[in-house]
């Protein structure tokens, strides 16, 4: 062959093989967009088309000098998102197939129906208190056909049941007496609508395991009806059943259906995570999120937690606010309180899998956005020291007479800023074991001392004597008495207005013995009752009653996680009890007996209030939001007084030196050792009978130019002169700070 001929070989023989090559290529798109299309097409819509949410970090909460109080972790959870299952894959079997993975390597999962998972099945109902948790399981048996029909049943047996037990519960329901004689149908639905109202009735705060099996809803029962309503097949063993059900419960109570995922177990490790990936769980994936860690164990009554949106929430609200169904919100405390700051914005992509559910790629169409950063008023050190400080006392207390259920409560505000320093309340608990240990949690909701109530801002307790400085305030301010007038103290009080012949109304005072003839200032120091019941009367009770709100009683101070509003003795809130108020109710309203009710942050805003000359500011816990680089402040803590009281240098300097001088005579062991002078005063509210009174302290310091007010209450703790060492130690640490603490820190610094 010579080279022309071979030439022209080669390029035939390319030539060929370049046809082939076409017709490959030709086929195989053929095949692709004509005889495979829609499979294809399905396909690749399935894996381009996943958008999934990237959950932004929370911001964290931090204390006055930057201190963490509350921080993230990165972490994986374990997610079962129905929407994952292919047609007519069991929902339950793939559920079982997770809950066994997770036995099988030690993953504890999440769920809360209130039966044991083991057999014999008991209802844990105790252990949830009257709390949430418990509200939504009542929600379920409401709605559960066969559960409702025999709660409604025992309770047509059992009215008193839900029979109401104090003035705020709701009468029992009562159907009209019918007109005529009724058919034997009618009568049924009659009473069917009664037992339709006592359902009505029934809260949590009845719910009890006692009452469940008496009403025939034994745990087994239970299960059994729950099996059939979340459609379990029979060869599911009961003790399998429980474990899915106790998911589907998780399930129902978020609504979620097939549409939303529901996070099965949280953090957990990069083995398990390999399980699963190569395991082929139906239902499964694996998702980045953060968890709040705890950095202290002291402000647990402060910090608060989070959680889920669960179905009782306002979700119209939430979704106004861009929340789905499936995110996590602040509960309780400052991470409920700062929620709108606090939450970052989640951010979106869209994740590609091949057929086999592998990631292929993905890409961000909205990038997630950090929450803010919240510094809050209260200093860690300080808190920590007055906590130290409270829970000495009331143990010291408690181990003296053996009363072990006693509680306690303590709040130190800034004058002039109502900024709360510290906040204490006893007993005290840990807040990250309280989230992590499911036993130390169950022992602490059972708990007769209640040490989850936060009794510095929820415990309502008659202030005693430390009402005082406000009736002289008051009387000086009003013109009814002056500064150098003196009041005989012969050891009682004779009402005046008594009709001749009638017997004498008399009140007497703490010294039988009287205190001789005193003006104001030294009547405070005294804490003459006499002097006082002269003043309530001549002030009358809606004089008194305009100071107490002016200085904050009667409503909430205004703290950000929420507080009681107290009570202020007064003829409307007697007469709406059907009771009579008398001349006598004014006199001792007036040296803070009577209905007088007031938190120990109420009792301390007040203090701060008197002492800065009347100006009266919101008591708050935010000092400022920033954004997550601290970059911006996009919020800060009220800077205005809400109100200004009218006190006069004069009335200010006698009721400041009525208390500075307590603290120079009867108060004098105590604060000897107080590295400032200071200004006090002790109450005793007396609870009547055998029992204890409770012991009530106020003071400020320092006495010239005032910085913190403090006031604290120790149920059943006797005089308050005997909590004077505790608020001295409360006054010292802040006058006396660590070393450390003394250093200047740098403006948006965290220290460790």
């Amino acid at each position: 062959m010579d080279q022309h001929e071979s030439r022209n070989f080669r390029l035939y023989f390319l030539g060929v093989l370049l046809a082939a090559v076409l017709l490959v290529y030709l086929g195989v798109l053929y095949s692709v967009q004509v005889v495979h299309h829609q499979d294809y097409a399905t396909q690749s819509v399935h894996s381009i088309a996943r958008p999934e949410t990237v959950e932004a970090s929370r911001g964290v909460i931090t204390d006055r000098n930057g201190r963490l109080l509350v921080g993230n972790r990165s972490t994986y959870n374990l997610t079962f998102d129905p929407s994952l299952l292919k047609e007519g894959e069991d929902q339950n079997g793939a559920i079982l197939r997770l809950i066994q993975l997770c036995q099988a390597n030690g993953v504890d999962w999440i769920e809360n129906l209130p039966i044991s998972r083991q057999l014999p099945y008991t209802y844990t109902l105790d252990q949830l208190g009257d709390s949430v948790l418990k509200r939504r399981f009542l929600s379920y048996l409401k709605a559960l056909d066969p559960s409702r029909e025999a709660l409604t049943a025992y309770l047509l047996q059992h009215p008193e049941t839900v029979a109401p037990r104090s003035e705020d519960d709701p009468p029992l329901p009562e159907l009209p007496e019918p007109e005529g004689e009724l058919t034997e149908e009618q009568e049924a639905l009659r009473q069917r609508q009664l037992g339709e109202d006592l359902l009505d009735l029934l809260a949590s705060k009845h719910l009890t395991a006692q009452l469940l099996t008496a009403a025939g809803i034994t745990p087994q029962t239970l299960l059994e009806w729950m099996r059939e309503d979340f459609d379990l097949a029979p060869s599911l063993s009961l003790g399998e059943a429980r474990l899915v059900l106790g998911i589907q419960y998780e399930l129902y109570l978020r609504r979620i259906g097939t549409t939303v995922a529901y996070i099965l177990a949280e953090d957990i490790n990069m083995e398990f995570i390999s399980l699963i990936n190569d395991g082929g769980y139906s239902g499964a994936k694996v998702t980045s999120s953060y968890a709040r860690e705890i950095q202290t164990s002291s402000a647990a009554h402060i910090l608060g937690m989070v959680g889920p949106i669960y179905a009782e929430d306002d979700m119209e609200a939430l979704r106004a606010k861009g929340y789905s169904g499936d995110e996590i919100i602040g509960r309780s405390g400052a991470e409920a309180a700062f929620e709108d700051y606090l939450r970052g914005t989640d951010g979106r992509r869209v994740v590609s899998v091949n057929s086999d559910g592998k990631i292929t790629g993905e890409y961000y169409t909205k990038d997630p956005r950090p929450g803010n950063n919240v510094e809050l008023t209260i200093d860690l050190k300080f808190q920590q020291a007055a906590e130290e400080a409270l829970a000495a006392t009331v143990s010291a207390m408690s181990e003296k007479d053996g009363n072990t259920t006693r509680g306690a409560g303590l709040a130190v505000v800034k004058v002039g800023t109502g900024e709360v320093l510290a906040l204490a309340s006893y007993p005290l608990y840990d807040l990250a074991a309280y989230i992590q240990d499911g036993e130390y949690r169950a022992q602490l909701n059972t708990d007769e001392s209640m040490p989850l109530v936060n009794r510095a801002v929820s415990g309502r307790y008659s202030p005693g004597s430390t009402y005082k400085p406000l009736i002289a305030v008051a009387a000086l301010e009003e013109g009814v008495v002056s500064l150098k007038e003196k009041i005989l103290d012969p050891g009682y009080w004779v009402y005046p207005d008594i009709v001749a012949g009638t017997k004498k109304w008399t009140w007497y005072c703490w010294n039988r013995g009287g205190h001789g003839r005193l003006n104001v200032t030294q009547a405070i120091t005294a804490s003459c009752n006499t002097f006082f019941y002269e003043m309530g009367y001549r002030l009358g009770i809606e004089k008194i009653g305009e100071y107490a709100d002016a200085f904050g009683f009667g409503r909430t101070t205004g703290i950000e996680i929420g507080d009681a509003a107290g009570l202020v003795a007064g003829p409307e809130e007697k007469e709406a009890r059907g009771e009579i108020w008398y001349g006598g109710d004014t006199v001792q309203a007036a040296i803070g007996q009577s209905d007088n009710l007031f938190t120990p942050l109420q009792i301390a805003n007040y203090m701060a209030t008197l002492v800065s000359g009347g100006k009266h500011y919101d008591a708050h816990l935010l000092k400022t939001a920033k954004t997550y680089d601290n970059s911006q402040v996009v919020a800060a803590g009220s800077q205005e007084p809400s109100n200004v009281i009218e006190i006069s240098d004069s009335t200010l300097n006698a009721v400041k030196t009525g208390m500075h001088n307590l603290t120079k005579t009867t108060l004098a062991p105590y604060f000897n050792s107080c590295v400032v002078s200071a200004g006090a005063k002790t109450g005793t509210a007396q609870l009547g009978g055998d029992i204890t009174n409770n012991g009530c302290f106020v003071c400020f310091a320092p006495y010239d130019e005032p910085e913190i007010a403090v006031a604290l209450v120790i149920e059943q703790g006797n005089a308050g002169a005997q909590l004077a060492s505790t608020a001295v130690s409360v006054i010292n640490a802040y006058f006396t700070p660590d070393e450390a603490e003394t250093l200047v820190t740098g403006e948006n610094q965290l220290l460790p």
